[in-house]
């Protein structure tokens, strides 16, 4: 690889972490035109890019040279887009129409129109009058819109939807909030959506991913330098990708080296209602490659756990009537200090606060899930944290988060704005799960999961990653890797494992004893 090509692998590279909210894509594309690059020819860049790429993704079906395509055309430059689109693929043999409901165009959307007009492809004004189409184009509003969409628009959206024709919506389906995914009163459904530039914030929330199809990135060569500038010292939000996930993880190992050198964690967990728990928490944990493992369970769990993960040291301990940990008995010469990082939470029961409110004065980085965050919640979460001198990991789920946060941004309407402030008032690492778990520090930035599966949606799911996270935190702790990265780094694996299972199996055979199983195979 040349020099030059191993720069602008890099550059693409980190173009694919990049998110921005509609704000800041305004400005890169104002420094952009001032630097040059006009307009019209930018907008024939994207198109000519988008043109190409549609008959690629559409290889594998009956479209064909000669299929119907309708084009949906709104006002703004996003119209002159699909236009421009429209143009390509009428050149290449496609039947076109135009969809173009709007009295007044932006000048160069008028010029394209009218040059579409020139070469005779029909141009219609209401929705009574489409014809039937193979495919449509949605052109209508691009980034930055914030209002509700009204009639006639509105109802048109509607009946677009209704057809049972795919829908290829250039930039962002239109209808949806560019930062919190909201739907403005009505939304284009994709089935397919080229976002432009640069990864828009709506991508990655949870309320906006049915209207989104299929996503991808349409890469139109913004100069890093134009990134930067503009993002300057704000908060990154940072997608994850296989590149920035493999690099985090504890490897190679150096030739010389111990297991207590590779980390060890102490996973609190179980009891004998949810005996489960405790199991595929360290089966999770076990998978991280961590150099020690030990695992307190309530006394009468003890040889459950020990049939299941021979390798670990399973600590008893004293229980409640309950079937809880009753107090923490570690084996002699040994402390809460004596792990590299303590995991908490899984299958405990509430009957075990004093625990988790032991181990939150500990001084060792602590992962609070499940019933440790419910106990944690009835503490108060944020003065509690606040008192913490280590790192504090919580990864909740959103009921677990409203209750842990009940003054914060609702995390079912912008969840990248939810777990920021979480984090800022909390002090600790916030992993907030979804369909796009999205993970911030308390100086504001995020990383978000960016593609993932509902097979996941299963109990115990949560239990492995928590194994999963504290193993790797546990050899973070030894390598001096960031704890942030190691967070998005455990849940990008996590979902990979499952995504691969899914594969195999379905959806619906993806249980969390059988995703411990593809942990492994997620990274080979």
């Amino acid at each position: 690889m040349t020099q030059h090509s191993a720069l602008i692998e890099d550059r693409q590279e980190k173009i694919s972490q990049v998110v921005v909210t509609a704000g800041q894509m305004r400005d890169i594309e104002k420094r952009i035109f001032a630097a040059g690059m006009p307009v019209v020819a930018l907008m024939e860049k994207v198109a000519g890019l988008i043109a190409r790429r549609i008959p690629e993704v559409l290889s594998n079906t009956s479209f064909l040279r000669g299929s119907c395509i309708g084009i949906l055309v709104g006002p703004g430059h996003n119209g002159g887009d699909a236009l421009v689109v429209a143009r390509e693929l009428y050149f290449r043999g496609h039947e076109i129409w135009i969809y173009s409901p709007f009295s007044k165009l932006k000048e160069l959307t008028s010029q394209h129109l009218q040059y579409a007009q020139s070469l005779g492809i029909p141009i219609y004004q209401t929705i009574e009058q489409l014809p039937n189409s193979d495919l449509l184009i949605d052109g209508l509003f691009g980034f930055g819109l914030e209002r509700n969409l009204t009639d006639p628009i509105a109802s048109a959206i509607n009946q677009l939807n209704e057809l049972s024709v795919p829908i290829y919506s250039i930039d962002l389906p239109s209808g949806l909030h560019t930062d919190t995914g909201e739907v403005l009163g009505t939304a284009i459904r994709a089935t397919h959506t080229f976002c432009l530039g640069l990864w828009k914030l709506a991508f990655f929330q949870d309320q906006a991913l049915e209207y989104m199809g299929k996503a991808e990135l349409i890469d139109f060569d913004i100069p890093l330098v134009d990134v930067e500038a503009v993002l300057k010292d704000a908060p990154r939000i940072k997608r994850i990708t296989p590149a920035t996930a493999l690099d985090t993880l504890p490897l190679p190992r150096p030739p010389v080296t111990h297991k207590y050198k590779e980390g060890h964690l102490l996973l609190i967990c179980g009891s004998r209602r949810y005996a489960g728990g405790a199991i595929l928490t360290g089966l999770g944990a076990r998978a991280s490659g961590v150099g020690m493992l030990s695992i307190a369970v309530p006394e009468s769990l003890k040889s459950l756990l020990v049939s299941h993960l021979p390798e670990a040291l399973i600590v008893g301990c004293p229980e409640t009537e309950t079937g809880a940990i009753a107090q923490l008995q570690l084996p002699e010469n040994t402390n809460l200090s004596s792990f590299n990082a303590i995991a908490c939470g899984p299958g405990l029961t509430r009957d075990a606060t004093p625990i988790v409110q032991e181990v939150i004065k500990s001084e060792r980085p602590l992962i609070l899930d499940a019933d440790g965050l419910n106990i944690l919640a009835q503490m108060g979460a944020i003065a509690t944290l606040k008192k913490r001198q280590a790192v504090t990991v919580l990864t909740p789920h959103t009921g677990e988060f409203e209750r842990l946060f009940p003054d914060v941004t609702d995390a079912k309407h912008d969840r990248v704005k939810a777990v920021q402030e979480a984090a800022a008032q909390s002090e600790a690492v916030v992993l907030l799960k979804g369909a796009r778990t999205a993970i911030a520090n308390p100086q504001g930035a995020v990383w978000i999961i960016p593609e993932s599966t509902p097979a996941l949606a299963r109990g115990g799911s949560g239990d492995v990653l928590t194994g999963l996270l504290g193993g790797l935190l546990a050899q973070a702790a030894t390598k001096q890797i960031s704890v942030e990265d190691i967070v998005a780094t455990a849940a990008w694996w996590h979902s990979q494992a499952g995504i691969l299972a899914a594969q195999e199996r379905t959806e619906l055979g993806v249980d969390a004893f059988t995703l411990t199983q593809y942990l492994m195979k997620a990274l080979t």
